[in-house]
């Protein structure tokens, strides 16, 4: 019973950590203060200074955003993925737990919720002031939750 309960309440507590972050302003998740005092970032600066992409219609480069603004962008676009994929498997487990439905329908299931929490928390950050909603976000999140698919596949195929 009581592992029930705490597969049930997991994926609600990574929509709520998730909420939480896409409610503050950029200024307040800033991480480049703490980089700069206790990393030697520096260090990454020859793998760095290779990386040119576009994002959101932004150059990320060490020329265009220094270079704990491309680790920064890095780390910010890890989370998305990894919270996401979190979110996939604990929703999958939670369904799983409560439910027993076919291991196809579950995962439908899971990824349906995970990607349509995405969207809802880019719209959710269209709310907040100096943060701004973009759908590669929403990609990458996606992209978190189908390695969840593939990966609990994988283990399913497995250990059944």
């Amino acid at each position: 019973m009581f592992k029930n309960t705490i597969y049930q309440l997991l994926p609600i507590i990574i929509m709520i950590i998730l909420f939480i972050f896409s409610s503050q302003p950029y200024e307040e998740q800033n991480i480049k203060p703490a980089m700069n005092q206790w990393i030697p970032i520096e260090w990454l600066k020859p793998v760095a200074e290779h990386i040119h992409i576009t994002y959101h219609g932004e150059e990320v480069s060490v020329e265009a955003q220094g270079i704990d603004g491309v680790i920064e962008f890095f780390i910010r676009k890890s989370a998305h993925f990894g919270m996401f994929f979190l979110l996939m498997v604990t929703l999958w487990k939670a369904i799983h737990q409560r439910w027993r439905l076919p291991f196809g329908k579950e995962l439908l299931y899971a990824l349906v919720i995970t990607v349509g929490y995405a969207a809802f928390d880019e719209f959710h950050q269209s709310l907040t002031p100096n943060r701004t909603p973009y759908i590669g976000d929403v990609m990458i999140d996606t992209a978190g939750a189908l390695t969840g698919v593939v990966l609990l596949s994988i283990f399913y195929k497995k250990f059944r």
